[in-house]
């Protein structure tokens, strides 16, 4: 099966480099039929992996993360590929009763080869609504049947307008009245950037929205009557000074098992050149002037480290990860460890490589920063952890890759030194 693909795939290919324009146009079209029922069956392997439990038996709960793992595909698309292959598929109660396909008409076109893997996640997401869900089964049947035709001659994005209004039409009761006042919503987003970072809030509670701004109203005022800055950078700063004021006198809850406490990463040649630039955990680099400024009345604690990105090891021989060493740690790996995940040192916790309990040491080069979800992974499954050269590496288990090749997580800041 391997070698004739392998020939056929090697004949398409040279197609590129002796085609015509029709040719090549054909090509295309070919390809994209192929495509098509490729990702068919192997949306019928992962019904069918599923449906065994093959996934939970190798240490996982969500045949996503398997995925994600075995294929290098990002966790949102393994989650669209395992929600279409639930709903084109039939599956088998634990009675063994076999039970129909959700979406019998996208189904058909999708294993025809007619409809692509992203009309049928389309139809699904559609079907999935609030208001989907208050159609009567004929009716919820009949749009099925019709989005899977149309999906015949609309691209994805078409067909998502065209299901949305649909729906919209039949459901034109829409939900039953709810005569309780809706309640308030308050958020807050924080997002990092190359320097610094930018905070965005909306609160719709007038109590919650009436405490922040008193805050910050006092603190904003302007300092002398030479007091230019604007109004928005007055607050800001503000804001600013009203954190480190409770970082440094307020009862905070520990934050993946240590206080929250302000910590400076410095490269060593950078402390070599009187500390030109530093990194900071949350709001990237730090300029010269604010590094001083950090310095002179802060709860500063520096982290010095080599060209390799490596802390100096801050060995303590107990069980419970001193403050110091978690801090090298999180230096080092920037929050979850493992390759592709993004969560933050806050949502981490720390793992000792070789256990504690057959004598490994609390020492930097036995640990290794990992979420809760990649932390019972490696306590649960195949995947094994290891330092090589100073940093954590990833040893997946064999039925994900044959050869077991070590992945290690992409560091910005490595990357671009």
């Amino acid at each position: 099966m391997g070698p004739v693909l392998d020939d056929a795939l090697d004949e398409l290919a040279s197609v590129v480099a002796t085609g015509s324009e029709t040719e090549l146009l054909s090509l295309l079209t070919l390809c994209e039929s192929v495509a098509r029922r490729v990702d068919a069956i192997s949306t019928s392997a992962v019904a069918a992996l599923d449906d065994q439990g093959a996934f939970l038996t190798r240490g996982y709960r969500s045949a996503a993360r398997a995925l994600s793992d075995l294929l290098s595909w990002d966790y949102v698309e393994a989650r669209r590929r395992v929600a279409v292959a639930s709903d084109v598929h039939t599956r088998t109660t634990l009675d063994g009763t076999p039970l129909p396909a959700r979406l019998p008409s996208a189904a058909a076109a999708f294993g025809g080869g007619k409809i692509a893997l992203r009309h049928v996640d389309v139809i699904g997401r559609v079907l999935s609504t609030d208001a989907a869900r208050r159609l009567s089964p004929e009716q919820w049947a009949v749009v099925e049947a019709q989005l899977a035709a149309d999906a015949t001659r609309l691209n994805p994005s078409e067909l998502q307008t065209l299901g949305t209004a649909l729906v919209a039409l039949l459901d034109q009761d829409g939900a039953e009245p709810d005569d309780r006042v809706p309640a308030p919503v308050n958020e807050l987003r924080l997002t990092r950037h190359a320097a610094g970072g930018s905070i965005k809030g909306r609160f719709q509670d007038p109590a919650l929205y009436d405490a922040i701004a008193a805050v910050i109203d006092a603190k904003a005022a302007p300092l002398t009557a030479d007091d230019d800055r604007p109004a928005p950078q007055r607050q800001a700063e503000a804001l600013a000074d009203v954190c480190g004021y409770v970082l440094d006198h307020g009862d905070l809850p520990d934050t993946g098992g240590r206080r929250p406490v302000l910590t400076v990463l410095v490269r060593l040649e950078d402390l070599e050149h009187r500390a030109r630039s530093a990194m900071l955990e949350f709001g990237g680099t730090s300029t010269p002037a604010a590094l001083r400024t950090l310095a002179c009345d802060a709860g500063v604690i520096p982290v010095v480290m080599n060209g390799a990105g490596q802390p100096l090891d801050v060995g303590r021989a107990t069980r419970t990860i001193p403050d110091g060493l978690r801090r090298a740690v999180t230096a080092r790996d920037r929050g979850c460890a493992h390759p592709g995940c993004d969560r933050p040192p806050s949502w981490s916790e720390i793992h000792h490589i070789h256990h504690w309990e057959h004598g490994g040491p609390t020492a930097l080069n036995n640990l290794v920063m990992l979420c809760r979800a990649h932390h019972r992974q490696i306590h649960h499954t195949d995947w094994a952890v290891r330092i090589r050269d100073g940093l954590p590496e990833f040893v997946p288990p064999k039925w994900i890759d044959p050869h077991r090749t070590p992945r290690r997580k992409i560091l910005a800041h490595l990357a671009a030194a």
